[in-house]
């Protein structure tokens, strides 16, 4: 790329602090590890969480020089469900070991198209679904057809269509507060996966009634982390970066450079009305290149400078629209950027290094160090029956949560666990009056007075 001279001038730019693993590669380093913690479901109408007993986040990172193996069960440390579309499945072990390229190259030929199911894996182990959910229109029956309680499409699942259904408006009632949902066992997220109820325009309802939780929190305010690589070995980010590609000029939004058809014919497809409206289907949008640098390429992603590559590397991006509401096409694709040699594996047939690193740190302890950085929201305030402490960016390690007297006597405990963003206390049983909540993390503590009152 005849950008990278750009960047070796710049690298001073992005500060050590800001990029933890500068020995080991990001694509070895960033993973969730965890293999003592199980996950958890809702029910519909219960909002209490059962244990799955399955394993969350990545059990095991290994490496050889030009690959990374990423075994993991696929089920995130947040709670998933309820799927109030009448989804039967709940997500199960998939005890999958997932082949990433750790020196990806641009694809100079013809892009690959991304396919129906996993396109990618986010650092908690969980899959990337592209942008469709298999369900298409069928102009010879005028209906739609693919998936559950549709007639097959002609040629089976995947076979091209003129209209084929964006999962994102059509599924949006099946999917939980983390925006995510399973397939046949499956659990995936097909957009940014930050709870519904932390946007700014709250498009469901679901985490009225369940945990406001997700892999990571959006903060405009800063980068935001990596939080997965697509089949063809490049980083995905979240929804922010630098206005410029060397890595200056602010923080800002990334943004889709795919537009809505202003049309309202669609040859061979049903009439835009209430029910298929503009963006029903993937084909109801049409890129075009913008001239800004915030702007993505047909790929969802461009070349630039991030906190983890200070010399630069392609990165895709989970876009979203000023409301922090996902927009297509949301985090890899239409077609890749670079080469998708390999997908999943069996086995691991060559010799390897096993990685551990700092991903496996569980401490819980807090530290004495008052950090002001320390990116955490605690509220409501004052409180009634429960106190909700939500971190912003990915949560890497478990994170203590202490709820304190004016004396300094600890009286409840509980922990903000790595690949989540949120945890309560709750507040029921404990007296009126001023209180402390004391948060620690590996880079310091934050405390808060709150006062509970009944």
């Amino acid at each position: 790329m005849h950008y990278k001279n750009t960047f070796l001038t710049i690298a001073v730019l992005v500060s050590i602090s800001s990029f933890s693993f500068a020995q080991t590669k990001p694509a070895i380093a960033s993973w969730l590890q965890n293999n003592t913690e199980v996950g958890s479901y809702y029910m519909e109408g219960n909002s209490t969480v059962i244990s799955n007993d399955i394993l969350v986040n990545v059990q095991s990172v290994d490496y050889s020089d030009d690959w990374v193996y990423v075994t993991t069960n696929g089920v995130p440390a947040y709670p998933t469900g309820p799927f109030l579309d009448g989804n039967p499945s709940q997500a199960t072990a998939q005890s999958a070991i997932f082949k990433i390229p750790l020196d990806p190259a641009e694809n100079t030929g013809t892009k690959t198209e991304s396919t129906p199911a996993n396109i990618g894996l986010f650092i908690n182990g969980v899959a990337l679904f592209d942008w469709r959910d298999g369900v298409a229109w069928n102009p010879n029956t005028s209906e739609l057809c693919g998936g559950p309680g549709n007639p097959p499409c002609p040629g089976g699942m995947g076979a091209a269509m003129d209209w084929n259904r964006d999962a994102i408006p059509a599924e949006k009632a099946g999917f939980d507060c983390s925006k995510g949902h399973p397939s046949m066992g499956n659990y995936h997220h097909h957009q940014n996966p930050s709870a519904f109820k932390l946007d700014l325009d709250v498009v469901s309802s679901i985490c009225n009634l369940y945990d406001a939780d997700g892999l990571y929190a959006i903060d405009s305010s800063k980068h935001s982390p990596l939080i997965g690589f697509a089949y063809d070995g490049f980083p995905i980010y979240g929804a922010y970066g630098f206005m410029n590609t060397d890595g200056t000029g602010g923080i800002t939004r990334m943004k889709s450079s795919y537009d809505l058809l202003t049309t309202s014919t669609r040859t061979n497809g049903p009439t835009v009305d209430a029910t298929y409206f503009t963006g029903y289907f993937k084909e109801d949008y049409a890129y075009s290149a913008q001239t800004g640098n915030d702007y993505l390429d047909e790929s969802n992603g461009r070349f630039c400078v991030t906190p983890e590559y200070p010399e630069g590397v392609y990165a895709y991006f989970a876009t979203v629209d000023e409301n922090w509401n996902s927009v297509y096409p949301y985090a890899v694709g239409p077609v890749f950027y670079g080469n998708v040699v390999t997908t999943n594996v069996n086995s691991i047939s060559e010799t390897v290094t096993n990685y551990t690193g700092d991903s496996t740190d569980t401490t819980t302890g807090i530290t004495s160090e008052i950090s002001k950085d320390l990116d955490v929201t605690i509220f409501p305030n004052p409180a009634t029956d429960l106190i909700a402490v939500q971190m912003n960016g990915v949560v890497r390690n478990n994170t203590t949560v202490q709820l304190m007297d004016l004396t300094g006597k600890i009286i409840s405990t509980t922990t903000i666990r790595s690949g989540s963003t949120i945890s309560y206390i709750d507040t029921k049983t404990f007296q009126s009056g001023n209180y402390i909540v004391r948060v620690g993390t590996n880079k310091g503590l934050k405390s808060e007075n709150i006062i509970i009152q009944h």
